[in-house]
C-alpha cells in the first residue's frame, strides 16, 4: 500500500506542462499519421498558449501582406525586415522543436512527395503546351532559379513552421490544412491564377507536411513547381509570377 500510494503520488505532482516540454519530440504519436497530440494543460495554460499562438500568425500575417502591397522602397524594405526578423524570433522562441518544425527527417516521406512533385510537374507542363496559343511562360534563368529555389524553401519555412504549427496546436491537424492553405493563397491576391494555384498547392504542402514533418522535399517540390508554372503558362496571365502591388504594376 506505501508502495502504491508514493507511486500516485509522484504521478499527481508531476508537471504536465514542463513534461511535456521536455518530450516535445514525441507530440506526434506516428510521423505517417502526423495527427497532434495536444498535451495535458491546464485551462489557463491552453487559453494563454491560443492567445500567444494567433497573436503571433496575425502579426507576421499583417507585416508579410504589408510588405506585398507596398511598392519597393524603404517602406517596403522596412517591413519585410519586420516580417523576417518577427519569423526568426517566433521560431526560435517558439515551443516547437527541431523535428515539429520539419527539420530532422530528410528522408521522411521524401519519395512520396518527390513522386507527387514530379507528377504534377509533368501535368502543368502537359497543360501549359495546350495553352500555347495563349501565350508563351516566362522560363527564368539559371542565375534566379536558385535565388528562386531558395525562397520557396522559406515559403515553406514560414507556411508550416510558423503558419501550420500554431493553427494545428489552436484548429487540430486536418483543419490546420485548410486554414494554412487560405492564409497561404491570400498572399497570392490579386493574381487570379496564382491564388487558386497557391490554395491547391498550400494544401497539397500542409498535408504532405501534416504526415512526415519534412521541410526538405517540400522546398525542393515546390522550388520545381514554381519554375514549371512560370515557365509553361502564359506569362500575361502570371505577370512574371508577381502577387499584391507587383502584379497590379506589371504590364505584361
Amino acid at each position: 500500500m506505501a508502495s502504491l500510494q508514493s507511486r500516485n503520488q509522484g504521478r499527481a505532482s508531476e508537471p504536465y506542462i514542463d513534461s511535456c516540454m521536455r518530450e516535445k519530440s514525441e507530440l506526434f504519436s506516428s510521423t505517417e499519421s502526423g495527427d497532434f497530440q495536444p498535451c495535458r494543460l491546464n485551462s489557463h495554460a491552453v487559453t494563454a498558449h491560443i492567445t500567444r499562438d494567433l497573436l503571433e500568425i496575425a502579426l507576421v500575417f499583417a507585416f508579410i501582406l504589408v510588405a506585398v502591397w507596398t511598392p519597393p522602397g524603404r517602406v517596403n524594405s522596412f517591413f519585410s525586415i519586420v516580417a523576417a526578423a518577427c519569423i526568426m524570433a517566433f521560431a526560435i522562441a517558439g515551443r516547437w522543436g527541431p523535428r515539429e518544425m520539419g527539420l530532422t527527417w530528410p528522408l521522411s516521406g521524401a519519395v512520396n512527395i518527390l513522386l507527387a512533385g514530379a507528377l504534377l510537374c509533368g501535368a502543368i507542363a502537359a497543360i501549359g503546351t495546350a495553352l500555347r496559343f495563349a501565350g508563351a511562360g516566362n522560363a527564368l534563368p539559371w542565375s534566379r532559379s536558385w535565388q528562386y529555389a531558395l525562397w520557396a524553401l522559406q515559403q515553406e519555412c514560414i507556411l508550416q513552421s510558423v503558419f501550420f504549427l500554431r493553427l494545428e496546436s489552436v484548429l487540430g491537424s486536418r483543419r490546420a490544412v485548410w486554414a494554412a492553405a487560405s492564409l497561404y493563397a491570400v498572399v497570392h491576391v490579386p493574381s487570379p491564377l496564382l491564388t487558386v494555384l497557391s490554395f491547391l498547392g498550400g494544401l497539397l504542402f500542409c498535408e504532405f507536411f501534416r504526415r512526415w514533418r519534412n521541410l526538405y522535399p517540400l522546398g525542393i517540390i515546390h522550388a520545381t513547381l514554381g519554375l514549371t508554372i512560370a515557365a509553361s503558362l502564359p506569362d500575361k496571365w502570371l505577370h512574371h509570377m508577381r502577387v499584391g502591388i507587383g502584379y497590379l504594376t506589371m504590364h505584361s
